[in-house]
């Protein structure tokens, strides 16, 4: 029987995932990475023996730390808004399961993403809940040997799948968005660890119009209370070298050129520049055709149409219709010399 390690948290998408592979004729060997408390990865094991799954355990507070947390902390105190799942995926959970699947003599690694794998791609999953935008900086091997279990159901269906199996987690919450901030107050988080950066002034159209709390708590598009001019204002760029944020109106914000820094191919990068379409975040309604002018380990990005506020640190992700072809980070229109 053909061996598959599961990331297994015990939650819907990994239990049900964990069944569909059972009917496919796996052998399911789950994962279960310990980044949180006792509590937590009892529920996990618990899980998993229910379901008559042999699951590993893996502390990775060691490593989370390390590959995630402080380069998640240094983008914000940059002035920059990272994705902390974008940094985690490749580094950490992928490369977790595919050690542990090849320490077990497994041929496949799964999760409960929804996207879908075929020969080594990764492909959109539904419009509800398409979340192949996490998975664009996986390697070639980890995409080659990945099972996207949830790729043709929208969550929804995994629920009702979960409440028919008799889970007991199929009315479990979701799992958080940031695994390692549990209150959901990174502010706190970050101010928790250290030094940050001080106050500095509010520029609008070249003139000081109010006083920031530190760049840190800020990202790009994101709407300032109250009005200047009579006007809604929001935040167009953050200036970590002279610790200013600029402020735009809406109809500033929206950009036609993108150049996103170390960018990881799923295949072959193009030698010429090439046709495609682009996401500058995690949403569904933005996703504009574009050429993309490859220029050493980083790509310039022409849309066809504007897109609204593309934020430093976060992640242009492209595609060829519905596959993936990777992604990179953003960069500032003007990057300062000093940075």
């Amino acid at each position: 029987m053909t061996k598959v390690v599961l990331g297994f948290s015990g939650g819907v998408d990994s239990a049900v995932s964990a069944e569909l592979l059972k009917q496919q004729g796996f052998q399911v060997l789950g994962l279960y990475l310990d980044n949180a408390g006792e509590a937590e990865c009892l529920a996990a094991r618990e899980a998993a023996e229910r379901r008559g799954i042999d699951l590993e355990v893996l502390d990775v507070h060691r490593q989370l730390e390390e590959l995630v947390c402080r380069p998640f902390a240094a983008c914000y105190l940059r002035g920059e808004t990272p994705n902390p799942c974008i940094i985690c995926n490749p580094s950490l959970k992928f490369k977790s399961l595919l050690d542990y699947a090849d320490e077990a003599g497994a041929e496949f690694i799964a999760t409960g993403h929804y996207a879908r794998s075929k020969n080594g791609q990764i492909y959109k999953g539904l419009p509800s809940n398409d979340q192949s935008y996490m998975l664009c900086r996986l390697t070639g091997e980890q995409a080659q040997r990945l099972i996207l279990p949830l790729g043709n159901y929208e969550k929804a269906q995994v629920r009702a799948m979960a409440a028919e199996m008799g889970l007991p987690s199929a009315h479990k919450p979701d799992s958080m968005e940031i695994c390692f901030i549990p209150d959901k107050d990174y502010v706190r988080w970050l101010e928790s660890r250290g030094p940050i950066p001080p106050e500095g002034d509010f520029i609008f159209h070249g003139r000081t119009v109010g006083r920031h709390e530190g760049i840190h708590r800020y990202t790009v598009g994101q709407r300032r209370p109250g009005l200047i001019d009579g006007r809604k204002v929001y935040i167009s760029r953050i200036d970590p070298v002279g610790n200013n944020i600029e402020l735009a109106l809406w109809e500033e914000l929206f950009k036609t050129e993108i150049t996103a820094r170390d960018f990881s191919w799923l295949s072959e990068p193009p030698g010429a520049p090439i046709r495609a379409s682009v996401r500058v975040r995690h949403t569904k309604w933005e996703n504009p055709a574009c050429t993309v002018y490859p220029q050493g380990d980083s790509v310039r990005i022409g849309c066809d149409e504007p897109v609204r506020a593309p934020a430093a640190g976060q992640s242009a992700v492209l595609y060829d219709g519905e596959r993936l072809l990777g992604g990179g980070f953003i960069v500032r229109d003007k990057i300062p010399d000093s940075e």
